[in-house]
């Protein structure tokens, strides 16, 4: 176990806080105006992890940190103890998550074993619309009619293996898909190019948070923001006034650069997911082998 010494955490936790409130402030003054914005709010209200949380500064497992009594108020007395002025993980709490934690590690580990499927070309987005005059994001217009996106899904097919995509496909797209998703199916289909499974590894590291460190949740957001971008540039939605620049994959080039930038994130969450499965096992003792 390492002890930092109280002016190192002190300042490892202020860059932390530095670093998310770019993130943190936008969101914070459009909830104060009650503005939305279908990108840039999607990941503080679809998990949902509140700025608050994300602001919080987590060491990771393995550290110890010298504090006072007044530190100790900054963490989650859940999650931390506090004692001969040191602060460190609760016991208690990393016993009772043992279980939760072997869940995810399993599950992440099962994504990673295989292959990264490419070729959906986030047409998920478009089965969500396919057919409908109510559309989800009903403040923004679509960019494409009907027959276009009718069109572009019977060329290209869907391709979906995340649930959490499916679960709001239409019913005229949903029989579209290969694959009749169920939760269920989940442990056993996830694969590491799909966006969403991508960007819940923000999901995955803030659960984790305590043991992983906030390091790796700015990564995992970072990522997960640079994915909904990109998931909302290729939907069928004009949201051009937000400087949102469609990707339009109902092109040949379009599909091209959704694929690179696809490809791109596979490699980024790689490197994220074999973090969080490594740092898991280093807290619970879990093997590789």
């Amino acid at each position: 176990m390492e002890l930092l010494a109280a002016a190192e955490w002190h300042d490892l936790a202020s860059a932390h806080y530095l670093a998310v409130d770019p993130w943190i402030q936008p969101r914070l003054s459009r909830r104060a105006q009650q503005e939305k914005h279908p990108v840039d709010d999607f990941l503080f209200e679809y998990y949902p992890i509140s700025p608050a949380k994300l602001r919080t500064w987590h060491p990771g497992f393995g550290f110890e940190l010298q504090a006072t009594e007044e530190d100790y108020e900054l963490f989650n007395h859940r999650h931390y103890s506090f004692a001969e002025g040191r602060v460190t993980l609760r016991g208690e709490w990393l016993d009772e998550s043992h279980e939760k934690f072997l869940n995810i590690r399993n599950f992440l580990a099962a994504t990673a074993a295989r292959p990264a499927r490419t070729g959906c070309f986030g047409l998920h987005e478009w089965a969500m619309v396919l057919g409908q005059n109510n559309v989800r994001h009903d403040a923004w217009p679509l960019r494409l009619n009907q027959d276009d996106i009718r069109r572009t899904i019977d060329e290209q097919g869907l391709r979906c293996t995340h649930f959490d995509a499916f679960r709001f496909f239409t019913d005229e797209a949903r029989p579209l898909n290969p694959i009749q998703l169920t939760r269920d199916d989940q442990f056993g289909i996830e694969q590491p190019g799909c966006l969403h499974a991508n960007m819940d590894l923000y999901k995955h590291a803030f659960t984790l948070a305590p043991v992983i460190g906030s390091n790796l949740v700015r990564d995992a957001f970072a990522l997960a923001k640079d994915i909904r971008e990109v998931d909302m540039q290729v939907a069928p939605y004009d949201l051009s006034p937000l400087g949102v620049t469609p990707i339009a994959v109902e092109t040949e080039a379009g599909r091209a650069e959704f694929a690179h930038k696809q490809n791109e994130f596979s490699v980024r969450a790689t490197a994220i997911r074999e973090a969080l499965i490594s740092r898991i096992d280093s807290t619970i003792g879990v093997s590789l082998d």
